[in-house]
């Protein structure tokens, strides 16, 4: 993700900031610019006067000598409710949630102790991944996914995070983590994250639409992950009684193997991944030296965004060997860093070529969708 700054003070902010920690300002994110926004209670300026029941109207914090911007904003309601969002929406949007919480259908029961906390930290997880897929083309079109978060209840069947039909569920025990990591390690998992939950699922939702009614992109599919008629249970079912032992050499993790959809989703969520973490890295400027038998490589971290739109035109694949090569470089400074610290590696993984191939058809894949050249 890129850095942000604080419209009034130029301080750094953060994605899930709501008040500059510098000059105090609150803080709004803006989806329709993807900025973060100082901002203040709007003033008598023209604006529509707010009753008792409508949600006050904020503007833009002008700088010092500036007209009052004529734009106003509203904060979203989960923002008012449980300060647990920090979208903006226009003031004229007839919605009261933001573009991301709307996406929302079914949230826990806030009354039970932890549940609040949980869900908010899920919806800040929502929200991240929906500025990488708002970076990508792929948010504002008329099917995105729908969720539902929800919670165990004794004596009723435990909640399954997965996807069908366009509605992604997660259990919000994921986001304790706690509970994560029990069953990271129950599962023999070497990475678990409640935002790789995220874009995992949101990967089967977006098979649905590259693939599900465009013959040319199945077979392409096909061939580079295999064919998604097989028996899905029958091929679980296999997997979890005898894993592929050799997996590296062909897959991005040990599930992938399971099935041509998973196959699909774990590289789909390994670009996401990658993809943020060089935006990130490119954000700082960072730059680094890579080690090798010719000797000393000097980088410097590209922004993923720029490089996509400097390649050829929508309909021609392009070659993203720079932007995966420089993606493996950022990943071995960060979990050098990681170690220095005592941790584990924060990207536990060594892409295999055939690895590398499946995340490039994943980018020329969104680039064909995203500018209608399917």
């Amino acid at each position: 993700m890129k850095t942000f700054q604080c419209t009034h003070c130029a301080s750094l902010v953060f994605f899930d900031n709501s008040v500059c920690m510098q000059c105090g300002h609150a803080l709004g994110f803006d989806p329709n610019t993807l900025g973060m926004l100082a901002i203040a209670p709007a003033q008598d300026s023209g604006a529509p006067a707010s009753d008792a029941g409508t949600p006050p109207l904020w503007q833009l914090v002008p700088q010092p000598g500036e007209i009052i911007p004529a734009t106003r904003y509203r904060q979203c309601r989960n923002q008012i409710d449980h300060q647990a969002c920090n979208f903006l929406l226009d003031a004229g949007d007839p919605e009261a949630y933001c573009v991301s919480c709307r996406q929302t259908r079914t949230i826990p029961n806030l009354s039970v102790p932890g549940n609040l906390q949980h869900w908010t930290t899920i919806e800040n997880a929502k929200r991240r991944l929906y500025y990488t897929l708002a970076k990508l083309g792929l948010e504002g079109r008329p099917v995105t996914p729908v969720y539902e978060f929800l919670e165990d209840v004794p004596g009723e069947d435990p909640v399954m995070t997965g996807h069908a039909n366009g509605l992604i569920t997660i259990n919000i025990a994921e986001a304790d983590d706690a509970e994560r990591t029990r069953r990271r390690i129950a599962l023999h998992e070497p990475y678990r994250t409640l935002l790789g939950h995220l874009r995992h699922e949101v990967g089967h939702f977006y098979w649905d639409q590259f693939f599900q009614n465009n013959e040319a992109e199945l077979a392409a599919f096909r061939q580079m992950f295999g064919d998604e008629r097989e028996d899905y249970g029958q091929a679980l079912e296999r997997h979890y009684q005898n894993p592929k032992p050799d997996w590296q050499t062909a897959y991005v993790s040990s599930y992938a193997t399971s099935h041509p959809w998973e196959d699909w989703a774990e590289t789909w969520a390994h670009y996401l991944h990658l993809i943020d973490l060089q935006e990130t890295a490119a954000g700082y400027r960072m730059g680094f030296v890579l080690h090798g038998a010719q000797g000393q490589t000097q980088e410097q971290a590209i922004d993923p965004f720029d490089f996509i739109a400097q390649g050829p035109q929508a309909g021609m694949p392009q070659d993203i060997t720079l932007l995966l090569n420089q993606s493996m470089g950022v990943s071995l400074v960060l979990n050098s860093l990681n170690r220095s610290l005592g941790q584990n590696d924060a990207y536990p993984f060594a892409l295999s070529t055939p690895v590398l191939q499946k995340l490039e058809f994943v980018h020329n894949v969104v680039r064909r969708y995203v500018h209608g050249a399917h």
